[in-house]
């Protein structure tokens, strides 16, 4: 997945060099030569930054007050900070700061590259618990989905224009490719983002209990009604009512379903007064609605009330740059949950993945990238095409199958055996002497910096050293590799 990454450094042969290790690692870099150069290009909206690597001394304004004023722009980029100023006092200044690195210049380029990765996996995971975060409080916006496609760029126009209003809004599009997460943005962008959201799938409601669901109970009214209960759209009332495969409900519903749109009002089941409501109604189907009124399956006079403002999303098969973002959004999503130490998904298997039909949409996409965080190994920080083998065996049932089968086969064996070689004493040479205090040290600290991803208080504490202590032992091995 491609990212876009601003480099601020007033040196142009410094930032030159840092952007080309951003581009060679697949990314978009911006470039700006001072701290108003910078700024613009966050003002301006150059797209959403991802990652923003910041020289400390800039000819106008000082790095620590910039990272400041690229907040109050509203950006959410992490920052890594660079400086060739090797005290303590710096460092710690651009880490209170919000710095989430600090790199001493002149930077080695691999250093760079590990900063820059476990950065944007940061990112992506930051990304991720922020939209379920909103998803769960009912805050879900527009800004929060995935939609890198013109197709899904022009869906989201639309449906933010008829966002505003309490018109009834029809989501059509295929299973599985994300309806109640668009109704879900619809109601976040809507003047009844602080009401509740009530999702009922009305295709797997019991007929005999469809009318109950929907408008509520009397005590009585029914076998097993044993208490009065309110129905969902009461409990929706002042937010949102989100009716999934509103196809699917039988036709007597349908009656009281446009009775309760039409009147703001809903008459629960054994009940003899009738109780208002004000709610607005989004509804969606992955079959059509007019075809089925052709049928005779579902009222016109409904079809009509519900489709008032009619809003289509595109399968995955034609949004095909949203399938490396979600994927990525998944895995940091999994691996979070399922405790793995994937840290990116590598080009050759985000290529596999563009390349796949997806019938099954955003869900089959979901599915796979869960299984594969789920069959990685507990060392390995990044899925790559062989990870995701078990698509090609699903989806290929003819003419090539059994050579992938095969493949997939001598793999699945390959890590039932995990032959593993004796690995060599971490302390000696290959000639058998002790190796120095310094290499060891030194190794141990690189280890430890990419296990921990480069978090220096964890560093520090892991390795049971102050951190001033780190942070002076980094910059003596950076000075010395510079006289070198």
């Amino acid at each position: 997945m491609s990212h876009r990454i601003l480099v601020v450094e007033d040196d142009p042969a410094q930032r030159r060099l840092i952007a080309t290790v951003v581009r060679a690692l697949g990314h978009d870099a911006l470039e700006a030569q001072d701290a108003r150069a910078a700024e613009m290009a966050v003002a301006t909206g150059k797209g959403r930054l991802s990652l923003v690597l910041l020289d400390l001394h800039l000819p106008d304004v000082d790095g620590v007050t910039l990272m400041g004023r690229l907040r109050d722009l509203g950006s959410t980029a992490l920052i890594i900070a660079m400086t060739a100023d090797h005290s303590v006092a710096t460092a710690m200044a651009a880490l209170k700061a919000g710095a989430h690195d600090y790199l001493l210049k002149p930077v080695a380029a691999p250093r760079l590259e590990a900063s820059i990765r476990i950065a944007l996996s940061l990112s992506r995971l930051r990304s991720e618990v922020r939209r379920l975060s909103r998803q769960a409080d009912n805050n879900l916006t527009f800004e929060d989905l995935i939609a890198e496609s013109a197709a899904m760029r022009r869906a989201i126009i639309l449906a933010r224009r008829g966002a505003g209003a309490d018109i009834p809004m029809l989501i059509e599009g295929e299973s599985g490719v994300g309806k109640e997460v668009f109704a879900r943005a619809a109601h976040g962008a809507s003047p009844r983002a602080g009401g509740p959201f009530v999702a009922v799938n009305c295709g797997a409601l019991p007929e005999t209990l469809v009318e109950a669901t929907l408008f509520g109970h009397e005590k009585g009214a029914f076998t097993g009604a044993t208490e009065r209960r309110p129905g969902k759209f009461q409990e929706a009332s002042g937010g949102t009512l989100f009716l999934d495969e509103v196809g699917e409900l039988p036709l007597p519903a349908q009656v009281k379903l446009l009775r309760a749109l039409q009147e703001r009002e809903v008459e629960p089941v054994g009940a003899s007064i009738p109780v208002r409501v004000d709610i607005r109604l989004i509804s969606a189907t992955n079959r059509s609605l007019q075809a089925r009124v052709g049928e005779g399956t579902f009222r016109g006079d409904l079809y009509y009330r519900l489709s008032a403002f009619p809003v289509l999303l595109p399968p995955l098969a034609e949004r095909r740059e949203d399938i490396g973002p979600l994927a990525s959004a998944f895995a940091a999503r999994f691996a979070l949950e399922e405790r793995r130490a994937i840290q990116e998904i590598a080009p050759d298997a985000l290529t596999r993945l563009a390349g796949r039909g997806w019938p099954g949409n955003v869900r089959q996409l979901q599915n796979a990238v869960y299984r594969a965080v789920v069959l990685a190994g507990p060392d390995q920080r990044a899925l790559t095409a062989r990870d995701f083998m078990e698509l090609d065996e699903r989806d290929q049932p003819g003419v090539g199958a059994e050579a992938v089968r095969t493949e997939l086969r001598d793999w699945r064996e390959a890590l039932a055996e995990d032959p593993r070689e004796p690995l060599p004493d971490p302390l000696m040479t290959e000639y058998g002497h002790i190796r120095s205090l310094e290499e060891v040290e030194a190794e141990m600290i690189d280890r430890a910096l990419e296990l921990y991803r480069g978090r220096m208080a964890e560093v520090a504490r892991r390795l049971g050293i102050g951190r001033s202590t780190l942070y002076r032992k980094v910059g003596n091995r950076m000075a010395t590799k510079r006289q070198a």
